[in-house]
């Protein structure tokens, strides 16, 4: 089974993409982790995020296989991911990867923002998680203080409207809801509601 997950940032796709794999014994991929890689890269070597080469070149010599998810979920990685992701060649190379990860077995459950639309358009289920722009900035406000971040919830608003309109608005792979995915907005659920909504949802999908 693969479940394609997708929405825009702090909407919760991440955290019910976790608990989906566990709750149902897939794999997991947080797809935003592989572009937040390449902009650290980019970033690492001194470069500003918009450095199209250079976002290329690290796409293509990624090291899929380490991560240090600390390091890649800071402000700063996660806005210069918002750029490197619109380029195109940075997202051909890494397609490949997404893809045979989507088709190992026993299945998998892979978020971000163009899995049912563009990795996995055959998805046997499809999620597009949503939430109010207000309420995601306190969300990855929150995140960010968890961590000793020292930032407020006005100035990550303004990140998350930045980002909402970079992903929907580019020209490779934009965030948009595919057709056959339901909707699922976690503006006024926890975590706990979030994920059993969508467990209601993959149930649903398997009767049919």
């Amino acid at each position: 089974m693969i479940i394609a997950i997708d929405g825009p940032a702090a909407s919760g796709k991440g955290t019910i993409g976790k608990r989906l794999a566990a709750h149902y014994g897939l794999r997991h991929l947080d797809t935003g982790l592989l572009y937040r890689a390449v902009a650290k890269s980019v970033l690492d070597a001194g470069l500003k995020s918009d450095n199209k080469q250079a976002a290329i070149a690290a796409a293509q010599a990624l090291d899929l296989s380490h991560f240090e998810e600390a390091a890649l979920k800071t402000p700063a990685v996660g806005e210069a991911a918002s750029y490197v992701s619109a380029i195109p060649d940075v997202r051909a190379a890494l397609v490949g990867f997404q893809r045979s990860f989507a088709a190992g077995k026993p299945g998998a459950v892979l978020d971000g923002r163009d899995i049912g639309t563009v990795i996995c358009p055959d998805g046997d289920v499809k999620i597009f998680v949503t939430a109010l722009p207000e309420v995601r900035a306190q969300r990855r406000a929150a995140e960010y203080r968890a961590t000793g971040r020292d930032i407020d919830d006005a100035t990550v608003l303004a990140d998350i409207r930045k980002r909402d309109e970079r992903d929907s608005s580019r020209s490779a792979s934009p965030l948009r809801q595919a057709g056959d995915a339901v909707l699922l907005d976690t503006t006024k659920m926890n975590v706990e509601e979030a994920v059993k909504a969508a467990i209601e949802i993959v149930e649903r999908a398997k009767k049919k």
